[in-house]
């Protein structure tokens, strides 16, 4: 099972949801061409397709790892979705890294899709897309999801890596349990990163996987310039996006400003976004994005590496400037950047 980036780079790019779907083929031919390790297509509901997005990055490179991440466990039936993967597999052997995850819960209950139990949710799809992808027949009463005697026609050509997409302690120890990898959200540091691989590791003890590599990938929000000052502050508004998105998790528990956060979200009204804006300390900046100019960006990559991540998956805060990050990131952030030592 491939644990590391097609070119060997642990930076990844991660596409913006917020780029236009006509624009992923030359952003993944971009990334593929500038040295990137791995690329990263979400399904961030309602902009564009995980899976059709994926595949329009496989067809535009030739030789790079494309991950899909995260697909909801709610958005498909887990028969339905392990399909998807074994069809892109079987086109595209070995170059696919599935990512599951329950998903914003804002855009689950949109689709009055919100589960009893996510845990339940997630390991039911997890280990059931396993079975399939494996070429398993699968019969199955469970408590969200059934399976009467499903078998995959074409079932997967390799051992697809599933990577669950998860924060919380359960679910971190679900993931090291019954998955291969995780994938970490945005705003993760690396006090953040140590906690997890200890939670992972709990799971993979549960399991009697101890001896098994769990990549750890994460996605973490970008903004490189010339001028660190301009960097930071573009990073800043999106930050502050995300942290409302989240005002209490395991991200910022571990960072140890959930409380702090928390208060923020609930003076902030129906904007909580711009209360927090105004008012987060600019350390929250500098610990829990990448942001700077090139040399401090490299320096940050790297701390994420070494506190336990095997990648990095760069997210551009700016849209509407994708191809200039990518560029200055390949000739001035990559060359600094190097493995995990032991990953």
């Amino acid at each position: 099972m491939t644990t590391s980036g097609t070119d060997g780079s642990p930076v990844g790019l991660l596409v913006s949801s917020q780029v236009q779907p006509e624009q992923i083929p030359e952003i993944s031919a971009l990334a593929e061409r500038e040295g990137f390790g791995e690329l990263w297509i979400p399904e961030d509901y309602f902009f564009y397709g995980g899976i059709s997005g994926a595949m329009a990055a496989l067809n535009a490179t030739s030789r790079i790892k494309v991950g899909v991440g995260v697909v909801s466990a709610m958005a498909r039936h887990p028969a339905a979705l392990a399909m998807e993967l074994a069809t892109i597999d079987r086109m595209y052997p070995g170059r696919v890294w599935p990512g599951i995850g329950l998903g914003v819960p804002h855009w689950v209950e949109q689709m009055g899709a919100m589960p009893k139990s996510p845990y339940t949710a997630m390991r039911e799809t997890v280990t059931n897309v396993r079975r399939l992808l494996d070429g398993e027949e699968v019969t199955f009463e469970g408590k969200v999801y059934s399976f009467d005697k499903i078998q995959l026609v074409h079932p997967a050509v390799t051992k697809l890596p599933i990577y669950m997409g998860v924060i919380g302690p359960r679910m971190l120890n679900l993931s090291g349990e019954v998955a291969d990898a995780t994938l970490v959200s945005v705003l993760a540091g690396t006090k953040y990163l140590g906690w997890l691989r200890e939670r992972v590791a709990e799971g993979q003890a549960k399991a009697g996987r101890e001896g098994e590599h769990h990549r750890v990938a994460t996605y973490t929000l970008y903004s490189v310039d010339q001028d660190s000052a301009k960097a930071k502050e573009e990073a800043r508004t999106v930050a502050a996006f995300y942290l409302a998105a989240v005002p209490k998790s395991g991200l910022t528990d571990i960072y140890g400003i959930g409380d702090e956060l928390w208060d923020m979200y609930q003076r902030g009204g129906d904007n909580p976004a711009e209360l927090i804006l105004r008012e987060m300390p600019d350390q929250w900046v500098e610990d829990l994005v990448v942001a700077g100019d090139p040399d401090e960006c490299a320096a940050k990559i790297q701390a994420l590496i070494d506190a336990g991540s095997d990648s990095v998956a760069l997210a551009p805060v700016a849209a509407d400037r994708v191809t200039e990050v990518v560029e200055l990131t390949a000739r001035e952030v990559l060359p600094q950047v190097r493995h995990r030592t032991g990953a």
